[in-house]
């Protein structure tokens, strides 16, 4: 059985992920909207940075996020500079470490959302005397529903996940940075089979209803 320890792993888990979920949600959308229509030089340079995380290696980015973060790094001195504190071994940190190792998951299907809808909805709705924030908001946003319903859900199932940046930037702090990757991993090395079994299979059926949900009809029906 599960544990009052990892119980709280559990809560602090869905909370990170529901958390960096609707900030990427929020966040992503505008740049995803860019990144779909615009025909600028940077597009490149821009769309590089946002997918960087797949291929960057986790402690690779939990490190150098600890240094910019750290005491001496430019992001921590801003930050005690106005009364916040240190990020890094925070819940804080961990929110912002999974929001930009999380951000390709949640934009790239939003881009690709928006760039089916194409042109044409949107000047049908220019021609109707339809403003563009009210074309965005009316049009294109409806169209895109399925892309938020995958970049919500892949955003999600993909920080529940997260280790290595978690590691690098939270520590393994019970009740405080403690998820529910690291008391896996604590149980393993403890040798306590059984409770990481209870663990390890809640994440396994829970992946396995991501991939039901990304791959259920229902969810990738245009509106």
């Amino acid at each position: 059985m599960l544990s009052p320890q990892d119980l709280a792993a559990v809560w602090l888990t869905v909370k990170l992920a529901a958390l960096t979920t609707a900030l990427l949600l929020l966040l992503g959308t505008p740049v995803a909207w860019w990144l779909a229509r615009t025909r600028s030089p940077l597009k490149g340079l821009v769309g590089s940075v946002v997918t960087l995380p797949l291929v960057l290696p986790p402690a690779v980015l939990g490190f150098y996020l600890l240094v910019l973060m750290g005491p001496n790094g430019p992001v921590g001195r801003l930050t005690q500079a106005l009364g916040l504190g240190l990020l890094p071994f925070s819940f804080a940190g961990l929110v912002v470490a999974s929001c930009l190792y999380s951000t390709p998951f949640v934009v790239q299907p939003l881009q690709q959302a928006f760039a089916a809808i194409g042109r044409a909805p949107l000047e049908a709705a220019a021609t109707l005397r339809a403003s563009p924030l009210d074309a965005f908001f009316t049009v294109a946003l409806p169209l895109a529903r399925p892309g938020f319903v995958t970049a919500a859900v892949l955003g999600f199932a993909h920080t529940v996940g997260e280790f290595g940046v978690v590691l690098m930037i939270g520590g393994n702090i019970p009740g405080k940075t403690q998820v529910l990757s690291m008391a896996i991993y604590n149980h393993v090395e403890a040798m306590e089979y059984a409770n990481a079994h209870w663990l390890a299979g809640g994440m396994l059926v829970f992946s396995f209803a991501v991939l039901l949900v990304l791959n259920s009809r229902g969810w990738n029906r245009s509106p």
